[in-house]
């Protein structure tokens, strides 16, 4: 298993040369080295919403659970009930601990003969997979040394996926996900991301990663890296694990229930404290917030009531909208004052800056509005 998190040793990527070409800058996250821009933040945030960019996502990490089990004993660690999801199938769940709390959100997806990909984040990937080794042993096995995954997305990453993939491409749902032959070598699609936009995610075998992110690039993909994808998902109102939700978060008061299945009466950990957290009534909502004056809300600052002057909650993330050109930002607000419209103040830099609690997502792309 590789070591995601060594103190003062970062993972590389595999296309680290090509990034470099491209004029990547770098920057540490979660124990990567990553691209952090290339042409510029908000020059890589606009390509993905109005055509098409390519995010190199290598370091979250990818484990297979594999057997006729596989789908029973992932059940018990996940919210989601997989046993139910068809076979092509992907979905968003979360790992919780026995109090209800967030410890990590993932993607599972299940594909032909018994076998289910699980994508974890680079912060918690040494734990996730040995979360997965508790009860699955044997059957689960890492693969993220030696894959590659890239993601492409925004309006025209469909056509283009298919272009370089093939016209199996064309038929795919969202969340579907399919392995295809390319050029003699696997790749796992899926469409899926988390940009708000189209697109897919593509894993393939490192050694032909710098071939098919070739051809996605020559295909006319921009570069994009982690500065504009973290601006894409806080427009998408996508939380972060870390900032928006974890293990002192629930699902229900971050808009996290459609990831829990309670319906099927299978244990899993923190099932009986998320069967009490549904049944109580919210104390606190994850909200979004939108500036209606200029400046820049961050993580971490200040929210207060303007009426009674009180500080009601802290940004769990916060930014510069490019699309919607606002600071925006998410808080876990008392539920009396996350109801929508109602006008808050951010504290920036000792500023009072009126925000209005405003319906999620920020940004709709064209189709959705």
């Amino acid at each position: 298993m590789t070591d995601h998190g060594s103190p003062g040793a970062l993972t590389h990527l595999v296309l680290r040369e090509r990034h470099q070409a491209l004029g990547a800058r770098f920057a540490p996250f979660a124990g990567w080295e990553m691209p952090l821009q290339y042409e510029g933040i908000v020059a890589e945030h606009h390509a993905v919403r109005e055509r098409v960019g390519i995010f190199d996502v290598s370091h979250l990490a990818r484990a297979w659970v594999q057997g006729p089990r596989a789908a029973e004993l992932l059940r018990s660690v996940t919210t989601f009930d997989v046993t139910a999801l068809p076979v092509g199938k992907a979905h968003y769940s979360l790992y919780c601990n026995e109090d209800g709390g967030i410890e990590d959100d993932v993607f599972i997806y299940h594909l032909p003969n018994d076998r289910w990909l699980v994508i974890h984040n680079a912060a918690n990937a040494d734990q996730d997979f040995r979360r997965l080794q508790e009860v699955a042993g044997d059957m689960a096995s890492e693969v993220t040394p030696e894959t590659v995954l890239l993601a492409v997305q925004g309006p025209e990453a469909m056509e283009l996926l298919g272009n370089v993939l093939g016209e199996r491409v064309a038929a795919m749902e969202p969340r579907d996900c399919i392995e295809l032959d390319w050029r003699g070598s696997p790749v796992l699609m899926a469409r899926t991301g988390y940009t708000g936009e189209d697109g897919g995610e593509c894993i393939v075998g490192a050694d032909r990663a710098e071939e098919l992110w070739d051809a996605f690039i020559e295909g006319g993909a921009t570069p994009a890296g982690l500065g504009a994808r973290d601006t894409l998902r806080l427009e998408a109102a996508l939380p972060l694990h870390g900032n928006d939700i974890d293990a002192t978060t629930h699902p229900y008061e971050a808009g996290l229930g459609f990831a829990v299945s309670l319906d099927d009466d299978a244990p899993f950990t923190g099932r009986e404290a998320l069967v009490a957290a549904k049944e109580r009534p919210r104390t606190r909502r994850l909200a979004h917030l939108a500036a209606r004056e200029r400046g820049v809300i961050r993580r971490g600052y200040e929210v207060s009531d303007p009426d009674s002057g009180d500080v009601v909650a802290r940004l769990t993330s916060g930014g510069h909208s490019p699309s919607l050109r606002l600071g925006i930002g998410m808080a876990y607000l008392p539920v009396e004052l996350a109801r929508r419209g109602t006008m808050l103040e951010v504290d920036v830099r000792g500023r009072a800056l009126p925000v209005e609690v405003v319906r999620r997502p920020f940004y709709r792309t064209p189709k959705d509005s």
